[in-house]
């Protein structure tokens, strides 16, 4: 290892192994540092205890989680597109670490006392899913969905099916979490499932490609 950096990074990988193995409450600092081969001075300066390297895990994953949403909402230009975008590296993220996402949903059902400051953790964990509440109500404000539904109402269903899909996925890494089940998620979404609306969108979007071929081919014979 070299530097402070790496020695704390190291800490919080062993940390991630044993509690989502163990939980919270079944790990010993013991466990952390023969895993990250430190002493319990390393780990008590860097983190202060065990409740403070729990803490630290859980926002580096929630800051994480913030930055990823808001690269991945710049790539893209309307609601749908950043949807998608948002949805793909989520998925890619929660692929990656597996581990961090069994942690983070066992923490969020933890009894109380079960984790340390259960308020305190999840505090900065609720900024990601007040992105995407604030990105839900700009695409009601500019036409991109219907205001008919409360904003709270449709960020919370959003948020819903990815995590569903990323629960199953840490429950049973066989289920897919890919490209196409995130464009999937989206297009129902935004589209629903009913007989006609999926088709009727897809229809108007096949027509739009066609209209857009025509266009092209009578320019070039024009041309």
């Amino acid at each position: 290892m070299h530097g402070e950096a790496d020695t704390r990074q190291h800490i919080l990988q062993a940390a991630l192994k044993w509690f989502a193995r163990k939980g919270y409450a079944g790990t010993s600092v013991s466990d952390i540092v023969t895993t990250a081969r430190v002493s319990r001075p390393v780990l008590y300066y860097y983190f202060g205890s065990k409740a403070g390297l729990y803490r630290a895990l859980v926002d580096w994953a929630a800051e994480e989680r913030l930055r990823l949403m808001r690269e991945a909402v710049a790539r893209a230009t309307t609601l749908a597109g950043q949807l998608r975008e948002i949805a793909i590296t989520m998925f890619e993220f929660a692929s990656a670490n597996r581990e961090l996402m069994r942690l983070a949903f066992a923490s969020a059902v933890a009894a109380s006392g079960e984790v340390p400051a259960e308020a305190e953790c999840f505090q900065k964990g609720f900024k990601s899913y007040l992105f995407l509440e604030d990105l839900i109500r700009r695409g009601q404000e500019n036409g991109e969905l219907t205001r008919r539904f409360d904003t709270r109402a449709l960020a919370m269903g959003f948020a819903g099916l990815m995590h569903l899909h990323v629960l199953l996925h840490v429950l049973q890494p066989d289920q897919p979490l890919n490209r196409t089940v995130a464009e999937t998620l989206v297009e129902v979404f935004l589209h629903g499932a009913a007989p006609g609306r999926a088709e009727n969108h897809a229809s108007k979007r096949a027509n739009g490609v066609r209209r857009n071929g025509h266009t092209s081919a009578r320019r070039n014979k024009t041309g």
